[in-house]
């Protein structure tokens, strides 16, 4: 089972995971504390992670992180609510203040 490193609040929490898991998910359901999370749906950015080690074993960011991250993709920054953890992992919450893009106006022709 693939092993995931979370540094937040200035602690280390290592723990094991199921292979091709969502930590979100898991912390959500309580089996991986001190992650934090906001809506799960890769809209709000709470979740928002630094990948320190493993982000080979990852999937490409999907377009719901390029939407919400864009150019802190190419820093190492992820959703881990769009993250399924395949391999040993180390990431990082600490520090970490990145907003979700502002909303477009849409105006309509008449």
């Amino acid at each position: 089972m693939p092993k995931v490193t979370l540094h937040v609040d200035g602690t280390i929490v290592e723990q094991e995971v199921k292979e091709n898991a969502n930590l979100v998910v898991l912390a959500g359901i309580k089996e991986f504390p001190k992650l934090k999370f906001g809506c799960g749906m890769g809209k709000c950015t709470r979740c928002t992670c630094r990948v320190i080690n493993g982000a080979e074993g990852l999937d490409p960011p999907n377009w719901k992180e390029q939407n919400m991250l864009g150019d802190k993709l190419q820093e190492g920054y992820r959703l881990t609510c769009q993250l399924y953890i395949q391999q040993d992992i180390e990431i990082s919450q600490e520090n970490i203040k990145i907003k979700p893009p502002k909303k477009r106006k849409t105006t309509i022709a008449r």
